[in-house]
């Protein structure tokens, strides 16, 4: 994916150029993450399939990652843009700019969101048809205990 820009801001897709300490104290302050250890924020960042930055006069202001097979499923992960850049579309024009990827192109694309479903369905996500058949499975430690 090559670089990109939104208004005044690049989209890039190093992941050399993630300011991991800034997506750190984003995550681990949102909803879904509190408290999330800096490591796993990075490790989680580093293994998945495809990361995004926005970035606003050199400073990282944007994040989101893809998990994926690139084929079948793809799963958004962790889209956060710096509370002073909200309001301006820039976590939407992220979205569409993975979605729009050819490596997703025959993907399902699957998320989770509390309070952002009008921002999703804009981009086409809709609830998951037949609910009833999904199952999640809480995470564990390493001795196999609930974490």
């Amino acid at each position: 994916m090559a670089t990109a820009t939104f208004l005044d801001y690049e989209l890039d897709d190093d992941i050399d150029r993630i300011d991991w300490v800034r997506v750190h104290a984003w995550l681990a302050t949102s909803y879904w993450s509190p408290g999330i250890a800096a490591a796993r924020v990075e490790r989680a960042g580093r293994n998945s399939t495809c990361v995004l930055g926005a970035y606003h006069d050199g400073m990282q202001v944007g994040y989101l990652r893809v998990v994926s097979d690139r084929t079948r499923l793809a799963y958004l992960a962790d889209v956060s843009i710096d509370e002073p850049h909200r309001g301006r579309g820039l976590g939407r024009v992220m979205v569409r700019r993975v979605m729009d990827e050819p490596d997703f192109a025959t993907a399902l694309w699957l998320l989770g969101t509390r309070d952002a479903h009008g921002v999703y369905a804009a981009l086409g996500f809709e609830p998951v048809p037949h609910p009833e058949r999904w199952m999640s499975c809480p995470p564990r430690d390493r001795s196999g205990n609930l974490a």
